[in-house]
């Protein structure tokens, strides 16, 4: 393995598929998105199944991406479901929060994309609105369901924030697809980056980390974003199994 390029983790999910004959056939699998825009900015992507021993490949990466994917099932944040939340995976949701508490308490960079993003608020004992259209009375982050076209929008990032500095700027064009977000926030959690459509937060970060960043976006997918190259470029700094 080339030691000068940053070992990144890519939390999988592991979802029934339809191979052909093989119904229902479960599978560990992200999108080729994620794959490709970690090799983008010079990284080695290592896909981390959902897994009781997932965090023992911790000290073997530089850097962990958090992927997004299916709702967190709400009795982890506390909350009944409601009826526009669905597709739970509890033991997703188990396996990438035990992944996620223990690097946020390692020193390595940690990205939170859309789910993502949620998983480290929940982590830190932060709640979710669990759909978004209830609360904001539209279906601007979701446009079309299971696509990007015409997902486009803005938010607004603070100024020094680590959001803004791995954005480039501090009014960043975004790709969204999520009818869920960040609530109340987790111990820790600062808010850095909000959707110029509502206010809604679009981006936090933890100030006592050496990284650590959740976009409500989704940056692998956008040729030019800087978020995965700025990721990347921190965990090539100091790798953790240097």
């Amino acid at each position: 393995m080339d030691r000068k390029r940053p070992v990144i983790g890519i939390s999988a999910y592991d979802v029934p598929v339809d191979f052909g004959q093989w119904k229902e056939f479960r599978s560990v699998l992200v999108p080729q998105g994620y794959v490709r825009a970690v090799v983008a900015a010079g990284g080695i992507p290592v896909l981390i199944p959902p897994t009781e021993v997932a965090t023992a490949i911790l000290g073997d990466v530089d850097g962990m991406v958090f992927t997004g994917g299916s709702d967190i099932n709400p009795a982890v944040y506390g909350q009944e479901p409601h009826p526009e939340s669905s597709a739970f995976y509890d033991h997703r949701d188990a396996a990438e929060l035990e992944v996620m508490r223990a690097a946020l308490s390692s020193t390595m960079p940690v990205l939170g994309i859309c789910r993502g993003m949620q998983l480290i608020n929940v982590a830190l004992g932060g709640t979710l609105v669990q759909h978004l259209p209830d609360d904001v009375g539209h279906t601007d982050h979701r446009r079309a369901l299971g696509s990007f076209d015409n997902a486009d929008h803005d938010v607004r990032l603070a100024a020094g924030s680590l959001a803004a500095r791995a954005c480039g700027e501090i009014r960043h064009a975004t790709k969204s697809h999520h009818h869920q977000a960040v609530a109340s926030l987790g111990e820790g959690v600062v808010a850095s980056g909000w959707s110029v459509l509502d206010e809604l937060v679009e981006a936090i970060e933890l100030p006592e980390a050496r990284w650590a960043l959740g976009v409500q976006w989704h940056p692998e997918v956008d040729p030019r974003s800087r978020v995965v190259r700025a990721f990347a470029a921190e965990a090539a700094r100091t790798p953790a199994h240097a």
